[in-house]
C-alpha cells in the first residue's frame, strides 16, 4: 500500500465518525491557536514598545541621579538631586552631544471651570520640543525669555485638551489652573496615543516657572541629552560619566551615585524581558497540543479496539506488520495535520479580533505558524505510534476471531 493509498484509507476511517474525530482535534486545534495568539500578543507588544522608542529617538542619554547598585543607595542613604549645575557642567564640558534638557515633573491637579484632571507637569526648556520629539498641532512652544521670566505659559497634551475642555480643539489662548495657579496654553501637542507615561496625559512648563512657581524646588529629575549619531552614543555616555564624577568630586573608589542609560538599553533590556514573557505564554499554551497528543492516543487506542476484525483480515492477506503501524501512524498524522490547520486558522483569526475589537497590539509572527504546525504534526507522531505498534502485534488468527 503506497502513501497516497494510505492516506486515502485513513481518511476514510477517521469520517466513519466525525463528531469523534473533531472531540479528539480539539486539543491540538486549541493548542495551535493558543500558540499563535500568546506570540501575537507578545510579539506585539514588543513592537509597539519599539516605535514608542523609535519616537522618543534611539540617539537620546537619559542621566537620572541615583545609583543602579542598591546597595551603594543603602549605605549612602538618600540618593543625591541633581539641579541646573548638573545641567550646565555637561552643556559646558560635553563635546559630544546636540543638546542638553533638564526636566522636572510632578503629577498634579489642573483645572478650566468645573472641569478637573490630574496629569504629568513637566517643566523643562523649550529645547524638549526637538530633543523628545514632541511637536505642537496648534499655537507654538514657550521661548527661553518666557523661562527666564518664569512666565505662567503651557503646553499640553491631547488628552488634557479633551479632559477640560471636550469638543473645543481651539484652546491657544486659553487659562487654566495648576496646583491653583492660572496658565495660559499656548500649544497643544501632536497626540501620540497609548504609551509609557500617557505621553498625551502631559502638560510642558517652562523649567523655571515649574520649580519656583508650582513646586517650590531647585531639583531636576532627570538630564536629556541628545548624540548626534547612536555610533556616539557610547563615547558620549563615558564623556558625560566622567564629568560628572569630577564635578560631583567622586573618588576612583566610589560607585556612580547618578545612572546614565540610553533608550537602546532600554529597548534591549525591554526586548530580553518581552522574548521570556513570549516564550513563557506560548509554553503554557503548548500544553494544550500535549493534551491533544493525548487526546488523539486515547482515540487511536480505541480504533484500534474496534478495529481488530479489520486488522486481523487485513494480515490474513498478507498485510506486514509495518503496513499495519504505518497505516494507524498515518491516521494520528492526519488527526494532527488538520488539527493544526484549523488551529492556524482559528489563531490567525483570534489575533486579528484581538487587535481590531480588543485594540490590543498583536503582530501574527511566521515562525509561529510554521512552528506549532510543526510541533502539532511531531505530536501526532509520538502519540500515534503507541497504537500504531500495538496494532501491529495483534495476533491475526485472534483478531479475526474477535467480535
Amino acid at each position: 500500500m503506497d502513501i497516497s493509498e494510505s492516506f486515502s484509507v485513513a481518511v476514510t476511517s477517521l469520517l466513519a465518525n466525525r463528531i469523534r474525530l473533531v472531540l479528539t482535534m480539539l486539543g491540538i486545534i486549541i493548542g495551535v491557536s493558543a500558540v499563535i495568539t500568546m506570540i501575537s500578543l507578545g510579539e506585539g507588544a514588543k513592537r509597539a514598545v519599539e516605535e514608542q522608542i523609535q519616537q522618543l529617538g534611539t540617539n537620546i542619554l537619559t542621566v537620572r541621579p541615583g545609583s543602579m547598585n542598591r546597595a551603594f543607595r543603602r549605605a549612602a542613604g538618600a540618593t543625591i538631586h541633581f539641579t541646573m549645575d548638573e545641567v550646565n557642567a555637561i552643556q559646558r564640558e560635553a563635546t559630544m552631544v546636540e543638546a542638553v534638557v533638564p526636566e522636572y515633573d510632578s503629577f498634579t491637579q489642573m483645572k478650566f471651570g468645573n472641569n478637573v484632571t490630574y496629569a504629568r507637569v513637566i517643566g523643562t526648556t523649550p529645547d524638549y520640543e526637538w530633543v523628545r520629539n514632541a511637536p505642537v498641532v496648534r499655537g507654538k512652544y514657550f521661548t527661553n525669555t518666557d523661562n527666564a521670566r518664569r512666565e505662567r505659559v503651557a503646553v499640553i497634551g491631547e488628552k488634557v485638551r479633551q479632559n477640560l475642555f471636550g469638543d473645543n480643539e481651539y484652546v491657544v489662548g486659553e487659562e487654566m489652573r495648576v496646583k491653583n495657579v492660572n496658565f495660559t496654553i499656548v500649544g497643544v501637542l501632536k497626540a501620540k496615543g497609548e504609551g509609557w507615561g500617557d505621553p498625551d496625559n502631559v502638560i510642558i512648563v517652562p523649567l523655571e516657572t515649574a520649580q519656583r512657581r508650582l513646586f517650590g524646588t531647585d531639583n531636576v529629575d532627570e538630564i536629556i541629552v541628545r548624540v548626534p549619531t547612536t555610533d556616539m552614543m557610547d563615547a558620549a555616555s563615558i564623556q558625560i560619566e566622567q564629568i560628572l564624577r569630577k564635578y560631583l568630586r567622586l573618588r576612583p573608589d566610589e560607585d556612580n551615585n547618578f545612572t546614565v542609560r540610553s533608550q537602546l538599553d532600554f529597548l534591549s533590556t525591554f526586548g530580553e524581558a518581552s522574548k521570556t514573557l513570549t516564550t513563557l505564554l506560548a509554553s503554557i499554551a503548548a500544553v494544550s497540543l500535549l493534551v491533544g497528543g493525548i487526546g488523539i492516543m486515547n482515540i487511536m487506542l480505541v480504533s484500534v479496539t474496534e478495529r481488530t476484525r479489520e486488522i486481523g483480515v487485513r494480515m490474513a492477506i498478507g498485510a506486514r506488520k509495518r503496513d499495519i503501524r504505518f497505516q494507524f501512524l498515518i491516521e494520528a498524522v492526519v488527526i494532527a495535520m488538520v488539527g493544526g490547520i484549523l488551529g492556524i486558522l482559528l489563531g490567525v483569526g483570534g489575533s486579528f479580533a484581538l487587535s481590531e475589537f480588543a485594540q490590543w497590539n498583536t503582530m501574527i509572527a511566521p515562525n509561529s505558524i510554521f512552528l506549532s504546525f510543526f510541533f502539532a504534526l511531531i505530536i501526532g507522531v509520538i502519540f500515534g505510534l503507541f497504537p500504531a505498534y500495538k496494532a501491529s502485534k495483534l495476533n491475526p488468527i485472534d483478531s479475526l476471531r474477535y467480535e
